[in-house]
């Protein structure tokens, strides 16, 4: 067994490599031939263990592989970096006009499209012969809904478009993550109990813990909860690098406030719910990122600062999409769901298509949008780490394999072809003279 050292110095010396590889070779943007170069090398594995079973190889990067919690690393550990470091470079102006389009695809725009992605992959899973029941379709409609903040903004930096179009993709990829990991706690809540107790109490939740109230007092706590945390966090942090003009500790103050934060926002419990650490983290990011940097910050500090959080970024989504990539040694992908599983790409997109489209010609009887925001919204989309790390998540059943082939496919899908052809959708669907 492999020490927590060894794990980490194995993924930065394959994270380096691969990406050397891909800067000479391939010339892909960075996280994406990340991922394609590690979905490689892991396909070549997984071939060498069945020619030469005998060499040990692969069983050894399987073990180190197998030995990190994808969902614990991502969602308790890198996530909070990868968010705080997004929201800083967020600009506050466009966030704010932009409000009403990025509230209702984040919240109305999750709800509408994990219901029909559920009942979609029910449906079609009934066809095909595949025993999943609908809650279970519509806990892989809850994780598969929120498009991903660290996938969306590592493409978002390839990709020229109006700021406008940009505040609505970025802001929405940073909010809705925080209120789809709420739906998927309650939808998982109620399918886990149909496992039993036990599997029911793994989840978080009983099986009758959820009334019309419940949710609604959930969606409050942990969504207003922490944008509260969030703010109070932001505020401090700001008050403290007003004070002094020292880029060293002004830097060691934004990495205590994303840890602590994130950190005492799982610890906070009002109404028996805890507070919602992505959320928090944004908040603050987008505090310090625009109000600290205008007037807390010198100069000198906020080039140091700033370079110093996209190292922060670079790194960890090296490493993330490195993982994603490497994690198909270990997910136990199963082949028989190969069909299911193409359909649900189109499936996925459709949700997201409506999910963007309603909200936006509602919003478009008051205002005018960006000509072209629907299709570039609906292919910039991205689903990432996040939806991997809840699918792995889930409760021990029958049905997790078949959810976690699914989610794999959607978002190895996602990040390549749609990641590598959303900058054309672009060109094509937005007015040039909008640049």
């Amino acid at each position: 067994m492999l020490s927590l050292f060894e794990i980490a110095a194995l993924l930065l010396v394959l994270s380096a490599a691969f990406s050397w590889v891909n800067r000479v070779y391939i010339k892909l943007p960075h996280t994406i031939g990340l991922l394609i170069i590690a979905l490689i090398a892991s396909l070549v594995m997984l071939a060498l263990q069945v020619a030469f079973p005998s060499i040990g190889l692969t069983a050894t990067l399987q073990g180190a592989i197998s030995q990190i919690d994808f969902n614990e690393t991502l969602m308790k550990g890198m996530l909070a970096f990868l968010l705080f470091a997004g929201a800083l470079h967020v600009d506050l102006t466009f966030l704010r006009s932009e409000k009403w389009a990025i509230g209702l695809m984040a919240t109305f725009g999750v709800l509408l499209s994990t219901f029909i992605v559920g009942t979609g992959f029910y449906f079609i899973a009934q066809l095909l012969g595949v025993n999943l029941p609908f809650i279970w379709a519509l806990v892989f409609g809850a994780l598969i809904s929120p498009t991903d903040p660290v996938a969306v903004l590592s493409i978002l930096k390839t990709v020229n478009m109006p700021h406008a179009l940009e505040a609505k993709i970025a802001g929405e990829s940073l909010f809705n993550d925080g209120v789809g990991v709420v739906v998927f706690s309650i939808i998982l809540a109620i399918a886990a109990a149909t496992l039993g107790h036990d599997a029911s109490a793994a989840a978080g939740h009983g099986a009758d813990s959820f009334g019309v109230l419940q949710v609604a007092e959930l969606f409050f706590v942990e969504a207003i909860g922490g944008a509260v945390l969030g703010l109070v966090a932001g505020w401090v942090a700001y008050k403290s690098m007003a004070a002094i003009d020292e880029h060293a500790i002004e830097v060691l103050i934004t990495l205590a406030i994303v840890a602590g934060t994130y950190a005492l926002a799982s610890r906070i419990e009002v109404l028996g719910h805890h507070l919602s650490g992505p959320i928090a983290v944004v908040i603050a990011g987008l505090m310090i990122g625009n109000k600290g940097a205008q007037f807390a910050m010198s100069e000198h500090t906020r080039t140091y600062l700033f370079g110093f959080w996209e190292m922060v970024d670079e790194i960890l989504n090296s490493v993330l999409f490195l993982l994603i990539g490497l994690e198909l040694l270990v997910l136990g992908i199963l082949p028989e769901y190969a069909l299911l599983t193409a359909i649900a790409i189109p499936l996925v997109l459709l949700a997201r298509f409506t999910a963007v489209s309603v909200p936006m010609r509602f919003l478009g009887l008051f205002k005018t949008f960006t000509k072209g925001a629907i299709p570039v919204l609906t292919w910039g989309g991205v689903r990432g780490g996040i939806s991997v790390a809840l699918a792995l998540s889930l409760p021990p059943s029958e049905f997790k394999p078949l959810i976690l082939t699914a989610t794999y496919g959607v978002v190895v899908f996602s990040i390549i072809v749609q990641g590598l052809t959303v900058k054309r959708v672009v060109e094509r669907a937005v007015d040039p003279e909008l640049f």
